[in-house]
């Protein structure tokens, strides 16, 4: 199909990646309809704090004319780092300026959500709609089928639904696995007003404890309070003792498995509140392709499952958002833009995948504390030897 024969776009997802394209696609002329199976309010709960990467992660931001709307937003003092063992010895500590616009500035999941969906057209996201098939018509249009009911026509369709994709098996029969990690998410509500101790011990950024193959990552987001990830290596049958608890239950079983780290460690299961999720890590076969397809194809989590441990999940998606919108205007044929969109997109997704791979095999290793500290230090050495030489 010529391109510009394609008037209708439907995108399945309507996560950051799905809005993202949608608004790209948008502000090129498309008519563009993005479906969400959640309620309109999913942004409200919708994950926790996101780095924003310059070199990936902002390229769509800036291309939609969005990027200053996002720094306004995003907290640069975000970038607070510190790595630590259980026992609380300090391996790398970075006090970010917020006066100073780092590479990756924090902002909460869901307000990167709205701020995309404030640029949308009334009426583009449709909510409460969940996918159920995917039919391929004789005249080159896709028709979806929705479990509600009713049905709609596009000239091609995006898979924007993330790591359990139902488009996926449309393109191939892949399905994601275990990834050997597990989590308990706990949140330690208003932190610096209640815990000033533990806010001034996180600082305003991300605390990364490693020890015994377990971690405790804290993260502040932007509504005050640190969202802490209690992070098992374990088998996927293990992970199983935490569904027959109650939340007073989780919390001593956290206690426990925690029992021999640092005081201060232990106080972000200490101070955490009842909202609290259990999360098993998934991925898919790094380096995961599928046979190009003249009208579907698919971005972000749904294209390339990876682990959480190199920051990449969002900053691919919106990478891959980036790719396909300047695919579809450097090419004539739409089955050629997608196979461009889906060539570039393998090469930066394997790339991020190996890394994030590669960080969970190391955080969850031995020695891990002292491995990430001398990481990060290298990474700061290098870059004042490089601000040195300017």
């Amino acid at each position: 199909m010529n391109i510009k024969d394609v008037k209708k776009v439907g995108i399945i997802g309507g996560g950051p990646g799905g809005l993202m394209l949608g608004l790209l696609l948008q502000q090129q002329g498309f008519e563009v309809s993005i479906f969400e199976k959640a309620g309109l309010d999913i942004n409200r709960d919708r994950g926790g704090s996101l780095d924003i990467h310059e070199e990936s992660g902002q390229l769509p931001l800036k291309e939609a004319g969005m990027i200053h709307r996002f720094r306004e937003l995003a907290r640069f003092e975000g970038e607070d780092t510190r790595v630590l063992d259980k026992d609380g010895k300090v391996y790398y500590e970075e006090t970010a300026d917020p006066e100073v616009e780092g590479g990756r500035p924090e902002i909460d999941r869901g307000e990167l959500c709205d701020i995309i969906s404030e640029q949308l057209k009334e009426g583009t996201v449709v909510y409460g709609k969940t996918f159920e098939s995917l039919t391929r018509l004789d005249d080159g249009q896709v028709k979806v089928s929705f479990v509600e009911g009713d049905t709609a026509t596009f000239d091609f369709v995006a898979g924007a639904d993330g790591a359990f994709s139902k488009v996926r098996p449309y393109l191939a029969n892949v399905d994601v696995e275990y990834n050997g990690i597990s989590m308990v998410e706990l949140n330690v509500e208003d932190v610096y007003n209640q815990y000033p101790d533990l806010a001034e011990f996180n600082k305003h950024g991300k605390m990364m404890a490693f020890g015994d193959h377990k971690a405790i990552l804290g993260q502040v987001n932007g509504d005050g309070r640190i969202k802490v990830y209690m992070s098992y290596q374990m088998d996927y049958d293990e992970f199983d003792k935490f569904k027959g608890m109650n939340k007073s239950e989780i919390k001593e079983q956290l206690l426990s498995d925690f029992e021999d780290w640092h005081p201060e460690l232990k106080k972000y299961i200490e101070y955490a509140g009842d909202d609290i999720l259990l999360r098993r890590i998934y991925k898919l076969p790094i380096g995961f392709k599928w046979e190009n397809q003249p009208n579907v194809t698919l971005i972000g989590d749904a294209a390339h499952l990876m682990s959480p441990f190199a920051g990449e999940g969002v900053n691919m998606a919106f990478y891959d958002a980036y790719l396909l919108a300047e695919a579809l205007k450097e090419n004539d044929e739409l089955q050629m833009a997608l196979k461009e969109y889906e060539d570039n997109m393998y090469e930066a997704s394997e790339q991020s995948a190996r890394e994030s791979q590669a960080n969970l095999e190391e955080m969850f290793g031995d020695n891990a504390a002292q491995k990430f500290g001398d990481f990060f230090n290298q990474i700061v050495e290098l870059f004042e030897e490089h601000q040195s030489h300017k």
